[in-house]
């Protein structure tokens, strides 16, 4: 199997071209490939395919298997990876993914020292769509906070009791579930213990991706995530969108902001009349290869 490795502020994953390759037993593939000491090593494996519906598809898998619904990391590298490619010559594109088409502008930039060679894409906006808010559809079994479901129209600022403590979260789905944690200190948290009490907890019945913040101004905030069958990660786009929406409505910061994570930097806006969240970040091409599978 051909492959390109590629990350989104170091949240990598195994990309591979189903116009031209076939992967039988993706979920099993994903589990091999990711293994960073016996396989290629990332967060997932990224399935390119061709779409009725849009220009292309992304079917995406979580280092243990399971199947994904949507990465914002991910899907700036698929639009990377099909400019750079030469799948298509557009800088707006459409790609579906299992929570709906996403639309994603491109940034292609020259090489100075080659002003006549086809540029590379650098950055990508993606409109990530509307954020998910009512419980039964992020899906958050409010009855595990002690809440009467028919009384929950959505949590925000809600309290979760997990590992002995009790936490404040808000809950957001961006196309998958996020719980978003504010604490003191994001660089000493223990995130290998605390993150799996949030991911198997009963309040969430297909687990979660967990962010733990800390709100340094009204225009920045410090991320770090434990995402669902991948454990942390360096950076999770989905989960920044749904950072800025929940700091949006606890009133921490304005709708537009710069969400620090350990990978890097991504620029979210929240665009409150249209109900529509954009994210903004950089792609990148690791290698390419060939694997026996």
């Amino acid at each position: 199997m051909k492959f390109t490795k590629m990350h989104g502020l170091g949240n990598d994953y195994v990309y591979v071209n189903c116009l031209q390759e076939t992967v039988e037993h993706p979920s099993e593939v994903a589990i091999r490939v990711s293994d960073r000491h016996f396989g290629i090593g990332s967060d997932g494996l990224i399935l390119i395919n061709p779409s009725d519906k849009a220009d292309f598809q992304m079917e995406m898998y979580n280092a243990d298997g399971s199947l994904g619904a949507m990465c914002g990391n991910g899907i700036r590298c698929v639009a990377k990876y099909v400019y750079d490619y030469g799948l298509t010559d557009k800088t707006r594109i459409s790609v579906e993914t299992a929570s709906g088409i996403k639309y994603l502008d491109l940034t292609v930039t020259s090489d100075p020292e080659n002003v006549n060679a086809r540029g590379k894409v650098s950055q990508v906006r993606v409109d990530m769509g509307a954020p998910i808010l009512e419980p039964e559809w992020i899906p958050v079994n409010t009855g595990a906070l002690g809440k009467r479901s028919d009384a929950v129209k959505s949590v925000i600022g809600k309290t979760l009791q997990a590992g002995g403590h009790a936490y404040a979260i808000t809950c957001v789905s961006m196309g998958n579930p996020h719980c978003i944690v504010p604490v003191e200190d994001v660089d000493v948290l223990e995130i290998e213990k605390i993150g799996p009490l949030f991911e198997t907890h009963p309040a969430f019945p297909d687990r979660v991706n967990t962010e733990f913040i800390k709100v340094i101004d009204r225009h920045t905030v410090q991320m770090r995530v434990w995402e669902r069958g991948s454990g942390e990660t360096l950076a999770c786009g989905t989960g920044a969108c749904a950072v800025a929406v929940a700091c949006t409505l606890n009133k921490w910061t304005d709708n537009e902001v710069t969400v620090k994570l350990r990978g890097g930097d991504l620029r979210i806006a929240w665009d409150q009349e249209r109900n529509t969240v954009y994210m903004t970040g950089p792609a990148a091409t690791v290698f390419e290869g060939e694997i026996i599978l």
